[in-house]
C-alpha cells in the first residue's frame, strides 16, 4: 500500500510515531486467546462488556419506535437486575431526538450519533459540521465521525487534523469517536498514523475507533492492538488518556473477553471501563447474556429468549 502513497509525507510521520512489527503484532494477539478466564473473573468481564455495547441502529428503515425499543433494551437488557445497562444507544442524527424523547434527560444510557456523512464522509466539510450541530442540538451526548480517508491516503495530513479539530469544536460538550475506517488504511502503519493524527487534535476522553461496520474488514484483534498500542504510547508520551472503540464483527461473548484481555495487558485496569472502551458490536449482546446466564444457572438459554439488538457496526 504504501508504494502508492506519497512517500515523503508518510516517512517524516513514521519517523516521528515508528512504525509496526507486524508479526510481533501477530504473536501477542494470538496469545490473547489462550487466556483462561473463569467462574467470578468471566461473570466480571461478562457484565463489564454489557456495560461497554454501544447499541446500534443504522438503517434506513429506522423508525422512532424501533429507536424507542433500542433504548428500552439498553436500558435493561436483561430481566437480572444485576447485569448492567449498556453504554449508549447509537442512532443516525435524525433519530436522536426520538431516542432522548424515551431516554429523558439524566440517563445513565447515553446518546451516540453518527455524524459527518457516515459512512462514506464524502459530503462538504459545511455539511458534515451542521449535521454534528443539529444532532448535539436534538440531545446527542456524544458524536461518531469518520475521517477523510481521501486526504489521509493523499499525505494531507494537516487538512485531516483540520478537519477533526473542527468536529471537536462543533461538538461543545459531546465526546467525539473518531472513526478510522482501518479496512480502507489497509496497513498497520497507516492504522498507527492515522491513530496519532487523530489523537493529537481530540480531548482526553475523546475515542478513536476502528470502523464504520459498512465495510468487508472491521475490528480484528490486530487492528485493535495496533490501536491500543498507539493510545499506551501517546499517553506514555503526553499524560493525555484517549479512549477506544472497536467497531463490526465483534459476535461472540468469547470474542469480548478477548478483547478485554487484550485492553488490559496493553492498556491496563484503567481502561477497563465504558468511558475508556466500548463495543460498536451490538450483535454481541444476546450472546453476553446468555453467558451471564449459563454463569449463574449452569444452562443457555435459547437465543430467542432475549430480545433481539439491532445490527452489529
Amino acid at each position: 500500500m504504501l508504494a502508492r502513497l506519497p512517500q515523503a509525507a508518510f516517512r517524516r510521520l513514521f519517523d516521528e510515531i515508528g512504525s509496526v512489527d507486524h508479526v510481533g503484532i501477530e504473536e501477542r494477539v494470538a496469545k490473547y486467546g489462550t487466556r483462561s478466564i473463569k467462574k467470578a473473573s468471566k461473570l466480571w468481564g461478562l457484565k463489564t462488556a454489557v456495560s461497554m455495547v454501544d447499541l446500534t441502529t443504522l438503517e434506513g428503515k429506522d423508525t422512532p419506535g424501533k429507536v424507542a425499543s433500542l433504548c428500552q433494551k439498553a436500558l435493561r437488557p436483561s430481566e437480572d437486575s444485576a447485569v448492567p445497562s449498556t453504554a449508549a444507544v447509537c442512532v443516525y442524527s435524525a433519530m436522536v431526538r426520538h431516542a432522548r424523547r424515551t431516554l429523558g434527560a439524566k440517563s445513565s444510557v447515553r446518546i451516540a450519533s453518527v455524524a459527518t456523512a457516515f459512512p462514506s464522509g464524502q459530503a462538504p466539510l459545511s455539511t458534515r459540521l451542521a449535521e454534528v450541530r443539529a444532532a448535539v442540538k436534538d440531545g446527542a451526548d456524544e458524536i461518531d465521525m469518520v475521517i477523510n480517508r481521501g486526504a489521509f491516503l493523499a499525505g494531507e495530513f494537516a487538512r485531516v487534523q483540520d478537519e477533526i479539530a473542527a468536529v471537536v469544536e462543533a461538538c461543545g460538550a459531546a465526546t467525539l469517536k473518531v472513526i478510522l475506517e482501518v479496512s480502507e488504511l489497509e496497513t498497520y502503519d497507516s492504522i498507527r498514523a492515522a491513530s496519532f493524527l487523530a489523537m493529537r487534535v481530540i480531548r482526553p476522553g475523546d475515542f478513536i475507533k476502528t470502523s464504520t461496520g459498512k465495510t468487508t474488514l472491521n475490528a480484528t484483534l490486530g487492528n485493535n492492538q495496533v490501536m491500543l498500542e498507539a493510545i499506551r504510547d501517546y499517553y506514555l508520551d503526553t499524560g493525555v488518556a484517549i479512549a477506544m472503540k472497536p467497531a463490526g464483527g465483534i459476535r461472540t461473548a468469547k470474542q469480548a473477553l478477548t478483547f478485554l484481555v487484550a485492553v488490559k495487558e496493553t492498556l491496563g485496569d484503567a481502561w477497563l471501563n465504558n468511558t475508556r472502551y466500548r463495543f460498536g458490536a451490538s450483535s454481541v449482546l444476546n450472546d453476553l447474556l446468555r453467558q451471564i446466564e449459563k454463569e449463574k444457572t449452569g444452562a443457555y438459554q435459547a437465543p430467542y429468549y432475549f430480545s433481539e439488538a439491532a445490527e452489529s457496526y
